[in-house]
């Protein structure tokens, strides 16, 4: 398990530094796409797989919604450029390049997928092994009255405090993408 970890995690630093030096928006996008995806294989390996629900809607919302703020505005863009045909040979090749490369990133980021989720209990299999200890105690530890908001709070704080901090880090991105895209149609 710690190689395939080690391995996503070489991806996903790859995937960040991709995205810091890529010559358009959207290959950054997907390079930090890159960096999310891995990051729900990597919930998936540790035995978190409701990090990984969260984490693997969050990044698609997300994802999708700043791949049509880029193609929104690179349309404009577009209209005024004109490609020369030399420069259009070397538009192709880099196009083709990076085509290959997000294939060989989606076909390996499958397979671990593929690898990690065969780790994972069966849907559906009923495993009492946590939840007989939280059942049991949780009344007399937690003391409060429901039992669901004293194991999410005081035996699960930590994880619930880390869906929240996906949540929070999400919404607060995409209102910065909508509030910039505002103000820039405001000033025209």
């Amino acid at each position: 398990m710690e190689i395939i970890l080690s391995i996503i995690l070489v991806f996903m630093i790859l995937g960040a530094i991709y995205a810091l030096y890529a010559r358009d928006l959207l290959s950054a996008l997907i390079s930090c796409g890159i960096v999310g995806y891995g990051l729900v294989i990597c919930f998936l390996l540790l035995q978190a797989p409701d990090l990984a629900i969260v984490q693997i809607v969050v990044e698609t919302i997300t994802l999708l919604i700043m791949i049509a703020v880029v193609l929104d505005s690179s349309r404009e863009e577009l209209k005024e450029k004109k490609v020369v045909g030399t420069k259009l040979s070397h538009f192709r090749k880099w196009y083709v390049m990076n085509v290959i490369l997000v294939i060989v990133c989606l076909v390996v980021l499958l397979y671990f997928f593929k690898e990690v989720t065969s780790t994972l209990d069966p849907l559906g299999k009923h495993l009492t092994r946590m939840s007989t200890a939280y059942i049991e105690n949780a009344a007399e530890k937690t003391g409060s009255a429901n039992l669901v908001t004293g194991v999410l709070f005081d035996f699960r704080g930590y994880d619930t405090l880390g869906e929240a901090t996906i949540l929070f880090t999400a919404v607060i991105g995409v209102l910065a993408i909508l509030r910039a895209k505002g103000k820039k149609t405001n000033n025209l």
